[in-house]
């Protein structure tokens, strides 16, 4: 140990690369491993050698390099795609965690006073969470990778998603591992962190116990409809034949008694106004089976707005018996590099070195409930398009106008033998939790599964493996989450808690700098 520790603090190669592999650990915790508990303890590591750093600059460095591990590591399996430039996108992302490797350091180098464990117990979270906030923006590449959706299999994680969303359950996930941080470095100091982790516990608890709870009151039975892998042929003809494939499994729910069908993205590869016939067959599949059908279609055609102009826009289009229903989503929030290049004047350059978007496909201006019918009965659908499901904010949006079902339809097969599918699917979880309402997410090859109103699963999954259709007899619920009334409020809590720390700091170095008296006295007596 002795000899580890003389190299970390002697080559700064040694410890570079134990900081990217202390940030990468945490990446345990997500799918496939899904090592949850680890979560809370996993980031001491790297907070241990923020701590020890011999200065501020090398803290901050810590905190770069650990980023950069951690983003590479959650995001390992774009390298395929994307190659050098993920590791270019990871370093960018990776320096979000400087000031926080820097605040680590600040608060517990050394033997932390009790006043210092404390303040590092509340600072230390909330800055982390800071880091989320800023990434999570959707030009960044979103908040895929926050660490409160590694808690998607916990019942208790997912009761606190209910009341503060993900950002809650990644705040207090993080203040467990500054607790423990803090029994690790200062012994003496135990009652700042048994605190910490006592209030972690009761705030658990009462979640569990006083938070609203959705209410069932019904369900429905919703059919996804996964072709998988379509192979032999390209282009147009692998869309005509993932089609055909998509319609057979359809035809195969005739007498199930379905509420809806659930195509994955880019399920349809033609605009259905230019390919009327392709919409006439999905029509007869409506008729057939005596349910709507929700499928994606990713065509260019004309833009809404008064321009004129034409774009490639992936959309959810209701079809029922008769046609299209005339209800329809255009994606709004598009994957950075995927289906389009930020700043693609200066950026451009990636398309040449991966996989990367050749033209920018067009944004939706707003999200949309939709109302399909059976029966007699109508049920409120939100849909969203792909990485969507990764933002809280549009799935308690679309709850709030009334979305009794919430829908993600996917498509991970460039990433097909990767984590991505099954990260992606467990992110429905979470967004169920969130709302108290159900949600489906269909995928054209896997993973493909359903959530109740409570975050837990339903029925099985749809691995990467299965072309097939499968009934997910779904819970419905009615009630309103605390997270969904009150919205991001733990971010609110961090942003408070981050401005009184810093207000105290600064109120601290006032006092001991020297008034102006004072200065001139010591002068004197100095001169004499």
């Amino acid at each position: 140990m002795g000899r580890w520790r003389q190299r970390l603090d002697t080559s700064p190669w040694w410890r570079g690369a134990a900081a990217v592999l202390a940030g990468a650990l945490p990446a345990l915790a997500f799918p496939a491993p899904s090592l949850w508990w680890c979560a809370y303890v996993v980031l001491v590591p790297w907070m241990l050698l923020a701590r020890s750093a011999v200065s501020p600059r090398r803290a901050a460095l810590d905190g770069w390099l650990g980023g950069l591990g951690f983003m590479l590591a959650v995001h390992h399996w774009l390298l395929p795609s994307l190659h050098v430039f993920t590791v270019v996108i990871a370093a960018l992302l990776g320096a979000l965690w400087a000031p926080w490797g820097l605040l680590v350091r600040r608060l517990l180098r050394g033997a932390p006073s009790a006043a210092r464990a404390g303040a590092a117990l509340v600072a230390v979270p909330s800055a982390w969470l800071m880091v989320e906030l800023v990434r999570s923006w959707q030009g960044l590449g979103g908040p895929w990778g926050m660490l409160g959706a590694s808690q998607w299999q916990s019942a208790p994680a997912l009761r606190l998603a209910s009341v503060g969303g993900v950002w809650l359950v990644s705040l207090l996930v993080v203040g467990v591992n500054t607790a423990l941080m803090v029994l690790v470095v200062a012994p003496g100091t135990r009652a700042p962190a048994v605190a910490g982790l006592v209030a972690t516990a009761t705030v658990t608890g009462a979640a569990w116990a006083w938070a609203p709870r959705p209410e069932t009151d019904g369900q429905v039975r919703i059919a996804v409809v996964q072709p998988g892998i379509v192979k032999g042929t390209a282009g147009a003809d692998s869309a005509e034949r993932r089609f055909a494939r998509e319609e057979a499994l359809t035809r195969q729910l005739a007498g199930r008694d379905v509420d809806l069908v659930v195509w994955g993205e880019s399920s349809v590869g033609h605009d259905l106004t230019e390919q009327p016939a392709l919409a006439r067959r999905i029509a007869a599949l409506s008729r057939a089976v005596d349910a709507d059908v929700l499928v994606n279609v990713d065509a260019r055609r004309p833009s809404a707005d008064a321009t004129g102009g034409q774009g490639i826009f992936k959309s959810s289009v209701l079809i029922g018996p008769d046609g299209p229903t005339g209800e329809h989503y255009d994606k709004m929030r598009l994957v950075p590099f995927g289906e389009y290049v930020p700043a693609r004047s200066l950026l451009g350059w990636a398309t040449s070195v991966g996989k990367a978007a050749g033209e920018d496909r067009m944004r939706g201006t707003r999200q949309v409930v939709m109302d399909a019918r059976h029966g007699g009965r109508t049920l409120r659908i939100g849909p969203l398009v792909c990485f969507e499901s990764a933002f809280p904010d549009m799935t308690r949006a679309l709850t709030r106008d009334g979305a009794r079902v919430l829908l993600a339809q996917s498509s991970t097969s460039s990433f097909q033998h990767s984590w991505a599918p099954a990260q992606h699917a467990s992110l429905a979880a979470v967004r169920a939790a969130e709302t108290g309402r159900p949600m489906v997410h269909a995928t054209l090859t896997g993973v493909s599964a359903a959530y109740g109103p409570g975050g837990e699963r339903v029925g099985g999954l749809l691995a990467t493996s299965a072309s097939a259709a499968r009934v997910y007899t779904v819970p419905t619920a009615h009630g309103t989450t605390l997270y969904v009334r009150f919205g991001d409020w733990p971010v609110h809590v961090a942003v408070a808690a981050l401005l009184a720390l810093a207000a105290a700091e600064t109120a601290r170095l006032l006092r001991r700098r020297p008034r102006p008296a004072e200065v001139v006295r010591v002068g004197v007596g100095q001169s004499r």
